[in-house]
């Protein structure tokens, strides 16, 4: 039996600590440490409500726009405001232009390198790569001559003794199965997807003024249309957007999907590995009508317990018995004891680390490891993100998910139970970036035949003015980041923001036990992992970067000067 440690895991965002005992060469139990302090609640307390989505965005510089909208929603349904249809469409369409990108980001540059041996592509016939190419896509750029300058431009890399962006891979790793020529076929639209991902998000820069953090405002968004003026998102501005959609479907459905099946194709024996926890969170999103209509979102919003996929339970944010945060393992107290939950609205931010000073070998994981809160449903423990995604989907009935789903389980020829695995989360993120990538066609149209019927407002003002405001409010903002269930939750008191709590998609799969000793998703999709290479477990961390992690919802802290307070360092 052994003990081994990851840290940091790499090729995510934030910092994660994993730590396995591995026995007989399969993981027999994990813990998952969050090693970052997060203190957005002590900063926005006393603030303008309406600012808080200018402080929360800066949470990750990746799940940024997400951030803003969980932000403003829950201002909006605290104050009681609606948003014009306008504003309702570019927020979805500024929702899936991160989504598609950020998947596609997550395929090729953070989860891929756990799947392709990069080094192993310098032995592929370009011939053969080309012929494979040609054979499951109709992606233009495909000829030997292509993939030989792709595979010198690698090999450039490897005399030089400087892998690059490629370096500290376990290359050789007899985990890797793929054959040359398939390796180099991914290492090549690993470059030529780093040199797209730029493009979709200028979707954000034309309605939010810039990218990352673009701009959001209570009550709407902060971009005019007006189609002759050149300050205002006109005519062809409305144009990049289309082009740039439809840039992003051939990418997806060219590329991403092509890839994903044919590397799948190799592994279908880690549809027995990952599944982890039974029970799945989803908060919905995407309204075709308003985002005060559930009924209308695109993703649906439910929970699934214990894989059943025959019932779909409602799930309500407002609801104070339904969602609650424990601290037990955390680096957090309660002024009622650390082995009570408490829901957001009444959830308290109180650091206490109790952890040991570096340098150490382990954490005390029968005390608290982590500081990341643990979340729970009803006090189950929850996967959420894009397998929980699909599957609500999919039990609710959704034709389009099931359409996918089951075209893709086909053509693969496995089960429905592989979608519960580490191969199964990876290509549900693959099949919902499909379907979101022809949603956001959907919106686009939808916008366009708005602005078109003379309908211009992108704005809601009814209750800009505080003074209209009840002296006392609370409000949840939910939304699904490409990583699962986000949701805000605020009270407003005299007319600034009294508590704040963010409840993150990673904050929910990465979290340490509860009271109860239950494991978090992370801790439990590792149970019986296969770790062939103890100094290389790649193992591991292809089940961890199945969920995506982003622990960078969470902030070092400065006092008003700028002086750092407080650090943590593990070795």
């Amino acid at each position: 039996m052994a003990r081994i440690v990851i840290d940091p895991i790499t090729r995510i965002e934030g910092h994660l600590r994993i730590e396995a005992i591995v026995e007989n060469g399969v993981v027999k139990e994990a813990y998952s440490s969050g090693t970052m302090v997060r203190g957005f609640e002590k900063i926005l307390k006393g603030r303008d409500p309406r600012d808080a989505w200018a402080f929360t965005q800066r949470a990750c510089g990746v799940c940024t726009t997400v951030h803003a909208l969980a932000s403003v929603r829950t201002v909006e349904d605290a104050l009681g405001i609606s948003v014009p249809k306008n504003a309702e469409l570019i927020r979805n369409l500024m929702f899936c232009a991160q989504m598609v990108q950020d998947h596609v980001i997550h395929f090729y540059h953070l989860h891929a390198l756990d799947w392709v041996d990069v080094v192993s592509a310098l032995k592929a016939d370009p011939r053969e790569t080309s012929r494979i190419a040609r054979s499951i896509s109709t992606w233009p750029r495909t000829s030997p001559k292509y993939f030989k300058a792709v595979q010198d431009r690698l090999k450039a890399f490897v005399q030089s003794g400087q892998l690059g962006i490629f370096a500290n891979g376990y290359w050789g790793h007899p985990a890797y199965k793929l054959p040359p020529e398939v390796n180099l076929l991914a290492v090549t639209h690993y470059l030529e997807a780093l040199e797209w991902q730029k493009e979709l998000v200028k979707i954000h820069a034309i309605f939010g003024g810039k990218n990352p953090h673009p701009h959001y405002l209570v009550g709407g968004m902060p971009c005019s249309i007006n189609l002759e003026e050149v300050n205002a998102v006109n005519t062809e501005r409305l144009n990049h957007v289309g082009s740039l959609i439809k840039e992003a479907i051939e990418v997806v459905e060219k590329m991403y999907i092509p890839d994903l099946l044919a590397i799948a194709g190799f592994y279908k024996d880690w549809a027995r590995y990952g599944g982890g926890l039974r029970n799945y969170l989803v908060y919905g999103d995407l309204p075709t009508r308003s985002y005060n209509q559930p009924d209308s979102f695109k993703f649906p919003r439910g929970a699934i317990l214990d894989r059943n996929l025959n019932e779909v339970h409602e799930v309500n944010g407002r609801d104070s018995e339904e969602i609650k945060e424990y601290v037990a393992h955390s680096w957090y107290t309660y002024a009622e004891g650390d082995e009570v939950a408490k829901h957001p609205w009444d959830g308290e931010t109180e650091f206490n680390f109790t952890g040991p000073k570096p340098p150490f070998d382990y954490l005390n994981t029968d005390g608290k490891y982590s500081w990341i809160k643990t979340p729970r449903w009803k006090d189950h423990a929850m996967e959420v993100g894009p397998l929980a995604r699909m599957l609500v989907a999919y039990a609710s009935g959704v034709d389009e998910v099931k359409e996918v789903v089951n075209d893709t389980l086909q053509r693969l020829n496995v089960p429905v139970t592989a979608l519960f695995s580490t191969l199964g989360r990876t290509a549900a993120r693959g099949l919902e970036t499909k379907l979101v990538v022809h949603w956001m066609k959907e919106f686009y149209d939808d916008l366009i035949a708005n602005i078109k019927s003379g309908d211009m407002r992108t704005f809601n003002d009814e209750k800009w003015d505080p003074s209209t405001w009840p002296e006392e409010a609370i409000g949840v903002g939910m939304t699904e980041a490409p990583r699962g269930a986000l949701a805000h939750w605020i009270r407003i008191k005299d007319r600034v923001i009294d508590n704040y709590q963010l409840v993150v998609p990673s904050t929910w799969n990465a979290s340490p036990r509860d009271a109860k000793g239950q494991r978090s998703s992370y801790e439990e999709a590792l149970i019986g992992t296969p770790v062939a290479d103890l100094n290389q477990p790649v193992e591991i961390l292809r089940t961890v970067h199945s969920f995506d992690p982003c622990i960078a919802c969470a902030v070092h802290l400065y006092d008003p000067d700028g002086n750092q307070i407080h650090q943590i360092t593990f070795n």
